[in-house]
């Protein structure tokens, strides 16, 4: 299982996370968490200013681990009115119960390592945030559904309790690239030197015109190019780019006979 964030791994972390597609069907349960963490930012500042970590950091583990639920453990969702039960089990070790959900946050990054952060860039995230669930699902030639989930990324397969893997259960909760993702595309973290945002500005500007050269959409191809995909660099926005536009924003290009 990895230990460290090596260039193979943040290589993958980022073409994941550039090609990743958010299943449309789960758009207002990702909205509602995401409208959660927002109002209750200034609770998850407190503890990132303590623990020297993202505040979105602790809000994805937090919807993962508790649901969003302030009365819960972040190490695992266990309640707060006794020591966590769950794996990791006796935590916090310090303290007397109930405790507070800023001091059982502290203790659940420091546990793992996670507090302070150094690297905050997305694969540092990622990885931060597969190290805190586990490898596990390499094992099983996955991407891991604490990630992925409800994302183009991931199907199927999961661990149903601890140690115990079943290849045909699927997610139901929502992925943490998933949710750093949407934070992304709503610039409320990362901001306009993402990628994907770029993209997303820039198609907008592009008219489907298949007969024609455009500078535009020359650069649009280009970025499309940077995540993966292989469009030929003729500047013609013809169906090819308009697909890939829409493989990333989930809309074709203004012109294009397919767009809604």
């Amino acid at each position: 299982m990895p230990q460290l964030l090596t260039n193979e791994l943040a290589n993958e972390y980022q073409l994941l996370f550039n090609t990743c597609i958010i299943k449309p069907e789960h758009n207002a349960e990702i909205e509602h968490a995401i409208n959660i963490m927002v109002a209750n930012k200034s609770t998850y500042d407190a503890i990132a200013v303590e623990a020297n970590a993202p505040w979105y950091l602790v809000a994805i583990i937090h919807c993962l681990e508790g649901s969003q639920n302030f009365h819960t453990h972040l190490h695992n969702g266990d309640p707060l009115t006794a020591r966590t039960v769950h794996v990791p089990a006796g935590r916090p070790i310090t303290g007397n119960p109930p405790f507070s959900f800023n001091e059982s946050a502290i203790d659940a990054l420091r546990l793992d390592h996670l507090a302070p952060l150094i690297d905050t860039s997305v694969p540092g995230l990622l990885f931060a945030f597969e190290k805190f669930n586990g490898f596990g699902n390499r094992v099983h030639g996955i991407n891991s559904p604490y990630l992925w989930s409800f994302s183009n990324h991931y199907s199927k397969g999961k661990f149903v309790e601890d140690h115990v893997f079943n290849p045909d259960a699927v997610s139901r909760q929502i992925g943490a690239a998933v949710l750093l993702r949407r934070l992304t595309e709503k610039q409320l973290l990362l901001g306009s030197d993402d990628v994907i945002t770029r993209i997303r500005e820039l198609g907008e500007q592009v008219l489907y015109d298949p007969e024609h050269f455009n500078e535009q959409a020359l650069q649009l191809q280009k970025l499309l190019n940077s995540i993966g995909l292989n469009l030929r660099l003729d500047g013609f926005a013809g169906d090819k780019t308009s697909e890939a536009y829409q493989h990333i924003s989930g809309r074709f290009l203004k012109g294009d006979d397919r767009r809604e």
